[in-house]
């Protein structure tokens, strides 16, 4: 899975008041949706399944999945509510006049154009409870018009994404569960042990373990479940890649570089290159 090319963006965000009684059936949003109930009551459907939608209530639906919402006619419903994408869909040929377009009728649904779901499983019903207001205030942040971005309208546009990117963290760490996604500890960690290596001082993996205060077996268990590796294995091969980027660009000599990162010998440095890039410092640069 690239997870480079996963970068969200949000196209409409705002609230919305129910008038009492409404209906909104049948919907299939062409891009993913987050809802927050944040006053009355009413009815929400999705996968034949119904639910009482109260204050509190966040829904999470993926791009294209039909869902129902009918509001209570003696307590009106209010969402505050997003419409985005894991990563950018271009849309305008089809949907000049809106960003965020909904297809009432499913034959109508042109599947070409609906967005990607997310690679882990989100649950698509759950209760904030008190933190409602931090939510609302979070995505705040982020309404804006269902319209397609302008020349005129680009830098506003930026504002938003940036404060998208920080309610929609705050959404995955709410809703993903510890296996599925990287411990914030450890990718916090990674910046401190790079600075750590460039800089030589190179410190052994219990002393960051301790400095978490985690022990030495939970520590790998998360650093691999984050990173893939091992601690040793990082550091290897983040140093490794450094040398990389050297053979091909500078006119550093091999033992420049492995004194540059502070290998204790050329010979170790020489090993370690080809164990994780399968060839030899000097083969690698002959070869750029």
């Amino acid at each position: 899975m690239n997870f480079a090319r996963f970068h969200p963006y949000v196209y409409y965000a705002t609230q919305y008041a129910f008038y009492p009684g409404q209906a909104s059936l049948n919907r299939h949003c062409y891009s993913a949706s987050i809802y927050f109930v944040t006053e009355g009551r009413g009815v929400f459907r999705l996968r034949g399944r119904e639910y009482e939608a109260l204050p509190g209530m966040m829904v999470y639906v993926e791009a294209g999945r039909c869902h129902d919402w009918a509001s209570s006619k003696d307590h009106p419903m209010t969402h505050a509510c997003c419409y985005f994408d894991w990563h950018y869909v271009d849309r305008t040929t089809a949907f000049a006049d809106e960003s965020g377009p909904i297809c009432y009728d499913p034959s109508h649904l042109r599947h070409e154009l609906v967005g990607e779901p997310f690679p882990y499983p989100i649950p698509e019903v759950a209760d904030v409870g008190a933190a409602l207001r931090t939510w609302v205030d979070l995505l705040r942040h982020c309404y804006t018009a269902n319209a397609h971005t302008t020349e005129r309208t680009f830098i506003g546009s930026t504002s938003v994404q940036s404060h998208f990117l920080q309610f929609i963290e705050h959404f995955l760490h709410f809703s993903l569960q510890e296996n599925q996604f990287p411990d914030p500890r450890i990718t916090k960690l990674l910046a401190r042990i790079e600075d750590d290596l460039l800089n030589g001082a190179r410190a052994l993996p219990e002393t960051y373990a301790e400095s978490l205060g985690l022990s030495r077996g939970y520590f790998f268990e998360l650093f691999k479940r984050t990173t893939g590796v091992t601690p040793i294995q990082y550091m290897n091969q983040f140093l490794v890649n450094r040398a990389k980027d050297d053979l091909r660009s500078s006119n550093l000599s091999i033992m420049q570089i492995a004194e540059k990162y502070r290998f204790r010998s050329i010979h170790y440095f020489s090993r370690l290159f080809k164990q994780y890039t399968g060839k030899s410092p000097q083969s690698f640069r002959l070869e750029r």
